[in-house]
């Protein structure tokens, strides 16, 4: 009868354990991922909608909100387009490049523009590029488009460039 009571209480601290460590995560997760396209939905097109990748293919900036790395909606289709254009080409390469306006740290803004860049690399991923297609970098605040200190000139500096090779 003790010995199970005992072993009762041991499977439930057990599960307990468990179900603990399963909501636990060290690596922080972008949950808007989940929200993406999926490679077939990229894939699919008519005449409309290839007139309107055409377009997002002549865009080459994801633009983002001040500290930030999310992808804006907004973007998902210039982001389908290169992504289709790149699964479409297999020879070509593209190096994703990170950047962010002059406010902060010159660690912080390089750390900032990596994760942007990852982002973008992230998104395209999902969408069938392979990983070896891709490159991510960062030049944080080193190549401004906008000279400025104010508001504008920071917001065509938060971007990450997609730049082919």
């Amino acid at each position: 009868m003790i010995q199970n009571v005992f072993s009762r209480a041991l499977l439930g601290a057990a599960a307990f354990s468990t179900l603990i460590l399963a909501g636990c995560s060290s690596v922080p997760l972008d949950e808007s991922v989940k929200q993406g396209t999926t490679r077939a939905e990229a894939e699919a097109g008519s005449g409309g909608e290839r007139d309107a990748a055409q377009a997002a293919l002549q865009q080459k900036s994801i633009y983002f909100d001040f500290d930030s790395y999310a992808v804006k909606p907004s973007y998902l289709p210039v982001i389908e387009a290169h992504a289709r254009n790149l699964i479409n080409n297999p020879a070509m390469h593209v190096v994703i490049e990170g950047n962010t306006d002059s406010r902060g740290s010159r660690e912080y803004n390089l750390a900032l523009g990596q994760r942007r860049s990852e982002a973008v690399k992230q998104r395209m991923q999902l969408l069938g590029v392979p990983a070896s297609r891709l490159e991510s970098v960062s030049f944080g605040r080193e190549k401004p488009v906008a000279q400025g200190e104010n508001e504008e000139a920071w917001a065509q500096n938060r971007r990450a460039d997609i730049v082919y090779r």
